[in-house]
């Protein structure tokens, strides 16, 4: 009996081995764990470091065409799903977008099967990573979403601790460390009885030990703020905005169903859905008097927020709608008049349909401190000029306040500014609120040491501290007006990151290009 259980052993690990030695085996793994490693609302963080294990080992025992055509399809999937978890539908530009996204994540594939071959155990290591590392910042700085998509640290929110290496190194370097492992598990994976198998995976291990422990100590460590300041954030009232609405399209009364059924497409009858159309059929006088309902409900939400102690108050995306600039002077009056009266300080938004989507900063002496255009309006949906200013900066009582609008903290190196205070206003829709909350603009206050609120209409506001605590969060889905209190810390902290910049990212490149001119030379030699 012992024989026997020793041979039906035996037997099922040669089976295991032989299926897990299998090249499908390795990209149907690879290919189901990667859907849930997008930075989208499904994803699971341990998800991203086991696709790309499997992926790579995949394209490195492949023909290099037929890799490169399965692995651009694997990448086009991902794209996909990622769209389809962030709106429940996908529209032909999300397939344009898709295709194009999926050749870009698949060029650190390819740098990895040309060169490596050539390589020693370094490169076998390291080119894939850096390849990695470059193309996300190649995303961040040149792609019209930024670093919502394929961002690796975007699915790792749930790890404080690892995610304080962003103050060091930038969001980058978190792919660059999901990557290597790839690299040294397909390393060990390839060389189980080579003698140097184990001081690659100890090396590695080492390394993310030492992160982890570093990013731990740095959230047990840090000193606790000394001062905060009271801020809130104000959205405007959905039910005021479909009245609104209405009396665009020519009807008094709110839709019947409209409280009764929050979640079935309540948030699309609102002012900001209007089209240039519907605006332009209607008397400027019935389009002033509509838009004041909105602005009358946002001032009563700024002084009821006053009242509760607000020192701050930023509001959501678009927040006032006003139909041009020369109404601008009048609007600023009003909200002057509240910061003057309550001694605050108040962020408003402003949306003026198809032309501008600004902010003012107006201070307790009910003066405008400074007005800032958004840099990046979302493609295909925002169809407004760009602003071309950096964010603005104003020292207060509160420490050093900063803006960007929404879309522009996806950028890391625009929202990459010496602050104390991140103010965002935004506007999602339910399907990407949270993430975009909660995963992606998040990271944004750990990378650069600074506190970060967002107003976010229909989505999900939420504060952090420097390091990337959730102060306060508040769901703003529903029918009403939502304010959101918190209490901020007042000083930030600046990082290495804040302070240096891409400095990694320029390393990789210089590392890609020693590795490109090490194998050039190695194939001449085969020549």
């Amino acid at each position: 009996m012992t024989n026997i259980g020793m041979n039906a052993r035996d037997t099922w690990a040669q089976g295991r081995a032989r299926l897990l030695a299998q090249p499908l085996i390795w990209l149907a793994i690879g290919s189901v764990t990667s859907l849930f490693a997008v930075g989208g609302r499904w994803d699971i963080p341990l998800a991203a470091w086991v696709a790309p294990v499997f992926l790579l080992r995949f394209v490195r025992r492949s023909r290099f065409w037929v890799a490169m055509l399965i692995i651009w399809l694997v990448s086009i999937g991902n794209a996909l799903f990622w769209a389809f978890e962030l709106s429940n539908g996908l529209t032909a530009p999300d397939y344009a977008i898709a295709i194009a996204f999926g050749a870009v994540f698949a060029l650190p594939y390819a740098a990895d099967r040309l060169l490596t071959p050539r390589l020693g155990m370094i490169g076998k290591l390291m080119v894939f990573p850096a390849a990695w590392a470059c193309t996300e910042y190649l995303m961040g700085s040149l792609s019209p979403l930024g670093v919502m998509y394929g961002l690796r640290a975007n699915t790792q929110t749930e790890y404080l601790s690892l995610l304080q290496l962003t103050a060091l190194l930038g969001p980058y370097s978190i792919g660059f460390l999901i990557s290597w492992f790839a690299t040294t598990a397909n390393w060990v994976w390839d060389n189980p009885d080579a003698s140097d198998h184990r001081r690659v995976a100890i090396g590695y291990g080492a390394i993310l030990v030492l992160v982890i422990i570093g990013g731990s100590l740095r959230l047990a460590f840090t000193p606790p703020p000394k001062t905060y300041v009271r801020m809130a954030t104000v959205t405007p009232s959905m039910i005021v905005q479909t009245a609104a609405y209405e009396m665009i399209k020519g009807r008094n009364s709110v839709p019947k169903g409209y409280v009764a059924d929050p979640q079935n497409g309540m948030h699309a009858n609102t002012l900001f859905f209007a089209t240039k159309n519907e605006i332009g059929r209607v008397s400027p006088i019935v389009t002033r008097a509509a838009y004041s309902l909105v602005i009358d409900n946002l001032l009563r939400s700024t002084r009821e927020a006053a009242r509760s102690g607000a020192k701050i108050v930023v509001w959501s995306e678009t927040a006032a709608p006003l139909l041009s600039n020369a109404d601008i002077p009048a609007f600023l009056a009003k909200v002057g008049d509240i910061a003057r009266t309550k001694k605050i300080y108040i962020d408003a938004a402003i949306g003026e349909p198809f032309a501008r989507n600004a902010t003012f900063l107006v201070g307790p002496g009910g003066k405008e401190i400074w007005s800032y255009d958004k840099r990046h309006p979302v493609p295909l949906l925002e169809p407004v000029p760009p602003g071309h200013l950096p964010a603005p900066v104003a020292q207060t009582p509160f420490g050093r306040l900063t803006n960007v609008i929404c879309f522009d903290a996806d950028f890391p190196a625009q929202a990459r500014v010496n602050a104390d205070i991140m103010m965002v206003p935004g506007f999602d829709w339910p399907e990407i609120g949270r993430s975009h909350t909660l995963k992606w603009v998040r990271l944004r206050a750990i990378e650069n040491g600074y506190s970060l609120i967002r107003a976010a209409y229909d989505s999900q506001a939420a504060a952090f501290d420097p390091l990337g605590h959730v102060l306060a969060t508040q769901d703003t889905t529903g029918p009403g007006s939502h304010i959101m209190y918190a209490d901020v810390p007042t000083k930030g902290r600046r990082t290495i990151y804040n302070r240096t910049g891409d400095v990694f990212i320029w390393l990789c490149l210089a590392g890609l290009g020693v590795a490109t001119i090490t194998a050039f030379r190695s194939r001449r030699k085969g020549w």
